[in-house]
């Protein structure tokens, strides 16, 4: 995984979010260390968006304030953390990298203080749905 442009990060101050209802909410410390949007079909679903914007921390730079959120095995080796009240998905698990912790930009409280600096799974793009922005593309995964 690569380092996130430093123009894509704006924090001066730990950051905090949550879910609709705020009954799930964290505060991470520090920067991401990556910001992508994600146009796979799991994430279609599961936002109920056209893409999922994603940055990913250290799970070390993370602390849940409230209850963390329940989570759904989306597939083998993902789990989708989502408030059971509300029903907003706040985070995104790969067990293969447990060592990260994936969080939703639109569930911090000011969303504009991260921008996602490519796009994954374009391969899944609604057609739809046209980007104008100049970030690099990939029809599947990054890595």
């Amino acid at each position: 995984m690569t380092n996130i442009k430093e123009s894509t990060v704006k924090p001066s101050h730990p950051l905090t979010g949550g879910c609709l209802c705020n009954k799930v909410r964290y505060r991470v410390t520090g920067q991401p260390f990556d910001a992508d949007f994600c146009h796979c079909r799991h994430c279609q679903k599961s936002t109920g968006s056209v893409v999922g914007a994603w940055m990913d921390f250290k799970r070390e730079q993370v602390a849940w304030l409230t209850e963390p959120p329940k989570e759904f095995a989306s597939s083998e080796h993902v789990r989708r953390g989502f408030c059971q009240h509300c029903g907003s998905q706040v985070s995104f698990r790969d067990l293969r990298y447990g060592q990260y912790l994936t969080l939703s930009i639109t569930t911090l409280d000011e969303p504009n203080t991260i921008k996602p600096n490519y796009h994954i799974y374009t391969d899944s793009q609604l057609e739809w749905f046209n980007i104008q922005d100049d970030c690099p593309r990939y029809a599947k995964n990054r890595r």
